[in-house]
């Protein structure tokens, strides 16, 4: 009996060490293109001391989950489906790093010109857990679905822009391209790259809604096709990556009526670059203090300053990011750790953060993640 208790104590202490390691790690989930040897949603845990990365474990087979986002209480992760549901979802046990399908729920397939819609690009979670917005690039809407106390997903509402832009292959039609809540949770701001326009919605979270704002929109630099969207540490200033000229855009923010007002563009490129580029991700370190967009030609990562009083942008570094086309990156929330996933090499790279200076500095910790597209830390 003494040996059963003693073995029993022996196996509950290994069972909450290695619990404890996990919970002291970062949990990163990573979405990609289901091609070239991806087979879903991939999980790796980072070293908060060294940045090294585990073996990359699949958390759940699931179609080409280019964009995943976590609800407000960690509790659900969805993701882009391959479908015109838009979107599917997923209870997280962050201890395996796995992933559970949720049922069906409610929801249905949203339509389009009387056609199933293709599935979008971006989603994003509301504070209050009540619903999840989508960005449909291809067919240019904004999708707005309900979330059940159960994590399940009703059906989406979508509301669909008009317009084009100046580039004729890119700019044809609306291309809604991300969804990004204020940080109120009263407005949403959709980047639409097709019309050069980022979108100002009221959101309604318990209907499940958006109505236009007022303004309804701020428009960008003709050409410049605003892709990606985040909003500094204070809330007063925010900022867009424009895809297909390569600079970032910082907007004043208007918290009363959402309006947003232009105060700056930047390069994210070296002045004497000549080659083909566009940008994709932009964040926020989470001291406020520096700003990073991703290149992708350049095959880079730009380092810039934030002035804490008018929200400006000094330019800082520019450096590789290991890998061919960084479609994403993300920082740790401890803003020690700059991961980085890349579209078109199968490498995860990780880079150390300099609290004082923003610098990068490239690691040799790295991961083999095929079609890497989304770095979400848990």
């Amino acid at each position: 009996m003494k040996t059963l208790t003693r073995a029993a104590l022996f196996l509950g202490a290994i069972l909450l060490h290695g619990a404890t390691l996990a919970m002291a790690s970062h949990l990163i989930f990573l979405g990609t293109y289901t091609r070239n040897g991806s087979r879903g949603i991939y999980a790796v845990r980072l070293d908060p001391e060294t940045g090294a990365l585990s073996a990359p474990q699949l958390a759940a087979e699931t179609p080409n989950p280019a964009w995943i986002t976590l609800s407000p209480d960690r509790k659900f992760l969805y993701a882009i489906h391959e479908s015109s549901a838009q979107a599917t979802g997923f209870s997280v046990d962050a201890a395996s790093g796995t992933l559970t399908p949720l049922p069906r729920g409610t929801g249905a397939d949203a339509t389009f010109a009387g056609q199933k819609a293709n599935p979008p690009s971006h989603l994003a979670v509301d504070a209050t857990g009540r619903a999840l917005l989508a960005a449909n690039y291809r067919d240019g809407y904004v999708a707005t679905i309900p979330i059940h106390a159960d994590g399940t997903l009703g059906a989406p509402r979508l509301t669909r822009h008009e317009g084009k832009g100046p580039h004729p292959a890119r700019q044809d039609r609306p291309h809604a391209h991300s969804v990004t809540m204020a940080p109120d949770n009263r407005f949403v701001m959709v980047c639409d790259l097709g019309v050069d326009k980022i979108f100002i919605y009221a959101l309604d979270p318990a209907a499940a809604r958006v109505t236009p704002g007022n303004p309804a929109f701020v428009a960008t630099e003709p050409g410049a096709g605003p892709r990606h969207f985040k909003f500094g540490a204070s809330g007063r200033h925010a900022y867009a990556i424009n895809e297909l000229n390569s600079t970032v855009a910082a907007y004043s923010y208007n918290g009363a009526n959402g309006a947003l007002t232009s105060r700056q563009i930047a390069s994210t490129l070296p002045p004497d670059f000549k080659g083909d580029n566009s940008t994709a991700e932009v964040r926020v370190h989470p001291n406020g203090k520096f700003l990073y967009g991703s290149n992708r030609g350049h095959d880079s990562i730009a380092v810039f300053a934030i002035d804490a009083g008018n929200g400006r942008l000094t330019p800082i570094e520019i450096t590789a990011s290991g890998g061919k086309t960084p479609r994403n990156f993300a920082l740790s929330p401890d803003g020690r750790w700059l991961v980085c996933g890349h579209q078109d090499s199968p490498i995860l790279t990780v880079f150390r953060v300099d609290p004082a200076t923003g610098r990068l500095s490239a690691t040799p910790h790295t991961a083999n993640v095929p079609v890497c597209v989304c770095v979400q830390f848990y």
